[in-house]
Parts: C-alpha cells; structure tokens; sequence
C-alpha cells in the first residue's frame, strides 16, 4: 500500500521544471496558494479535483503524478497482481484519507483515461464538498453502495449500477455505509 507522498513531490518538480511559482499556479487552477503547497509538502492527501486541475495548467497527465514508468504498448494488469494503492482524500483539506486508488494502466504513456479501482472506506455525505475538472467519469459498483451528489441531484448506485457523468458538473462519490469497491474511469484531455 502507497501512501501519497510521492505525488506531492512529482507536482513540485514538474512545477519548478516550468518556473512556475506556487502563487501562479495556484491561481491558474482556480486553487488556494495553501492548497497547493500543502499538497506539494505532503502535509494533506489530495483530491483528485484539485490533481486534474494541476495536471492541466503544468500541461502533463494525471498519471504523470501516480507513476513512474511508461510503457508504449499495452498495459495488462493481472487479477492476481500487487497495484500499488495511492491514498486520496475525499473530501477537499480532509487530513486523514478515505479512497485508496489502484490505477489499472499505471505503466501506459501518453493515456486520456486514468481506469481505477477505487476503495472508499466509510465515508458519509458530512463535511462533502462537490468539486468539478474538465473531463467525463464512469462509475461501475463492485461491492457495497455509493452515493454520488451529482449537480443538485443525488443518486444512490448499488452492486451492478453505473454512472457515466460529465466531471465539469460539481460531483462527489462517497460511500453510504462502511466500505465500497468500485470501477472507475477519468477521462480528462489535455
């Protein structure tokens, strides 16, 4: 299991690598200079929001902060395999983390799709905050019940159900009682 302090690091070297300061960063992202240097300094687990609208001003992948290494062909990840687990928050400036990441093409260079397999460990709808980024999502449940606020709505997904949602609409998933596996795919062009 990964904790998340390798991210921290890469979005500070990538954003010294462009001479970009943590102030300008930080307003090109529409995000609070704190935000970003607590993220940068490992003092926070990050949000995937806030990661994406990062990647986006240091025009580079979301993946280029989960990962190490790129491979030009295709990615196979075996069911019996050890995926390392990033550790994200849940909810924006949580400072404990409640959604293990196992990124299922950690290796491929140049994706638009980040696949996951995401474990949310007994979150609730308190202290939520819905966040948006360019892109769409697919939400497949493996096991347990997740709710997703979804603009005003609220939808309730079970084992089997899926949600295919435009990211850019305010959102959030969290589980609604103890824990919940689930599938999912971020789109986000760059």
């Amino acid at each position: 299991m990964s904790d998340f302090t390798n991210v921290g690091k890469r979005i500070r070297t990538v954003r010294e690598s462009r001479k970009i300061s943590v102030a300008d960063l930080a307003e090109r992202a529409g995000l609070h200079p704190d935000l970003v240097a607590a993220l940068e300094q490992n003092q926070l687990p990050p949000s995937l929001a806030p990661l994406i609208k990062i990647a986006r001003v240091l025009g580079v992948r979301l993946g280029t902060f989960l990962d190490d290494v790129d491979s030009l062909g295709p990615v196979i990840t075996r069911a019996d395999a050890q995926v390392p687990a990033v550790r994200f928050a849940g909810r924006t400036g949580a400072v404990s983390s409640d959604l293990d990441f196992y990124s299922l093409a950690h290796n491929k260079a140049g994706r638009h799709m980040e696949p996951f397999i995401i474990d949310i460990h007994g979150s609730s709808s308190e202290d939520v905050h819905t966040s948006s980024h360019e892109g769409e999502e697919f939400i497949y449940v493996l096991t347990g019940a997740v709710e997703v606020f979804y603009g005003k709505e609220t939808y309730v997904l079970h084992e089997g159900d899926s949600i295919y949602l435009d990211s850019i609409v305010e959102h959030h998933v969290h589980s609604t009682a103890g824990e919940a596996r689930i599938l999912a795919v971020v789109y986000t062009p760059y």
